[in-house]
């Protein structure tokens, strides 16, 4: 692939495509009694993901693109649990035929920053309102500067199986710019503790374009992580929109790397990971031989959603608080983002919903097609359009942005088969956006893609 495509793809802003519709494109039109019904109207059989979303932190990064406020008190982090249980029974009722819960996942923010027993105990009402599958995986999200013992040996007398560390970069000039300073010790420290309190699924994050990143250091901070042998890592450009994000604007944009920059960081980050056997999975996850993201992805079973790559393949995803995303096969839904008109609708006995989006056929098949691409680096067309009943041919000459991929070499195609050779695959969200019938319609800025 010549450079100055690299270049000009890698400019592109596209979405993660976590979800199709992407959210920006979600409306008012579906509300409170629109999810309501649609709960209600769950098959007996079905299967769900529970995600809840704790929307705090003891200090902000300066980097971060996540829906959090910050505070030293942790009065209304527990008033915030409490609201967090009510919805848990809210949501709960509705079901006529509650669903066979398969994954857990808290996320933020920081979920550790609340008391452990105040965890503790929300993972008990989890249990008493829902079914679980045995096996059921329950993962939480962690900043190692603010994980103490005592939360440590909640997460494993919860269940808790996987965790995922925010590391970022162990640079400490990048640090300083982001103002996130986290050694390496007290990394090593967390996963110590995790593992002994029995939480065995170990997943590291990082983040390549940041302010002062080099490749030297990218690969320096690999390799620091590397002694910490994690399952899985996953590996993240840094989006910088500042217009959305306020303290983005403390970032100085001329430290940033851009465009060849970026993409050699990436480049470097996962060759190091590939020479360490890591596998890789889809287009920034990568995970250790054997590993259940490896082996569904060679089976295609691989999945993508709000939390990036999955295994699980449950009906629904159930999101719970503050501004957190639900899928159920008739659409998305999303809750109130601010976190008082949050508690006042749960306080009221209602859902807090305020947006959502209803899926139509076209949607449903651009979905699967996308979510193929996203994760296989190939996709059958033929077949996923006669799964929609769709004629292929009819609906290939539906999409403008294919040519030029197959042109200029992000795509290979034989007939209705498409594949993105392994030279071209940081550009899969380009790929993407060629069965995206939103793409350009909203004015929400996404993150460059590479």
């Amino acid at each position: 692939m010549r450079e100055d495509l690299k270049t000009l793809y890698g400019e592109e802003r596209l979405p993660r495509y976590t979800s199709y519709p992407p959210s920006p494109h979600f409306t008012t039109e579906i509300g409170a009694g629109r999810y309501a019904a649609w709960l209600a109207g769950t098959p007996p059989g079905a299967t769900a993901s529970l995600y809840l979303h704790v929307p705090f932190c003891r200090s902000m990064c300066w980097y971060c693109g996540c829906h959090t406020s910050i505070t030293r008190h942790d009065a209304p982090i527990a008033d915030y649990v409490d609201v967090l249980e009510r919805e848990i029974d809210l949501v709960a009722a509705r079901f006529e035929h509650v669903p066979l819960v398969r994954h857990v996942h808290f996320g933020g923010g920081t979920p550790t920053v609340m008391a452990p027993q105040a965890f503790v105990r929300l993972v008990a009402a989890l249990r008493g309102r829902f079914p679980f599958d045995p096996d059921a995986e329950l993962a939480i999200e962690i900043d190692p500067r603010t994980l103490v013992p005592t939360m440590t040996e909640a997460l494993g007398h919860a269940g808790v199986t996987r965790a995922s560390l925010g590391v970022q970069s162990f640079d400490p000039v990048v640090q300083e710019a982001i103002r996130r300073r986290q050694g390496f010790d007290v990394t090593a420290a967390a996963v110590v503790g995790l593992r002994a309190a029995g939480v065995r699924g170990i997943n590291l994050d990082l983040i390549y374009g940041l302010p002062h990143q080099t490749v030297a250091s990218c690969v320096e901070t690999v390799r620091h992580c590397l002694e910490l042998r994690p399952d899985r890592f996953a590996v993240f450009g840094y989006a910088h929109v500042p217009a959305f994000k306020k303290h983005q604007r403390h970032i100085d944009e001329a430290t940033l790397p851009e465009g060849r920059a970026r993409l050699d960081q990436a480049e470097a980050i996962a060759e190091t990971l590939v020479a360490a056997r890591y596998r890789r999975i889809g287009l920034d996850h990568y995970a250790l031989p054997d590993d259940p993201l490896e082996s569904a992805q060679a089976e295609g079973r691989l999945r993508r959603n709000f939390q990036g790559y999955t295994t699980d393949p449950s009906d629904a995803l159930i999101g719970l608080g503050a501004s957190a995303i639900g899928r159920l096969p008739q659409g998305y839904v999303q809750n109130a983002p601010g976190l008082r008109a949050y508690a006042e609708r749960i306080g009221r006995g209602e859902l807090a919903t305020v947006k959502g989006y209803a899926l139509t056929p076209e949607d449903r098949l651009r979905a699967d097609l996308i979510e193929r691409v996203m994760c296989d680096f190939a996709v059958d067309v033929g077949q996923v359009c006669r799964v929609h009943g769709r004629e292929p041919n009819a609906f290939l000459a539906t999409l403008p942005r294919l040519p030029a991929l197959v042109a200029d070499g992000l795509i290979r195609r034989d007939g209705d088969l498409l594949v993105i050779p392994a030279e071209a695959r940081t550009f899969v969200r380009n790929v993407a956006a060629a069965f995206d019938g939103h793409f350009g319609t909203s004015a929400a800025v996404h993150s460059r893609a590479a």
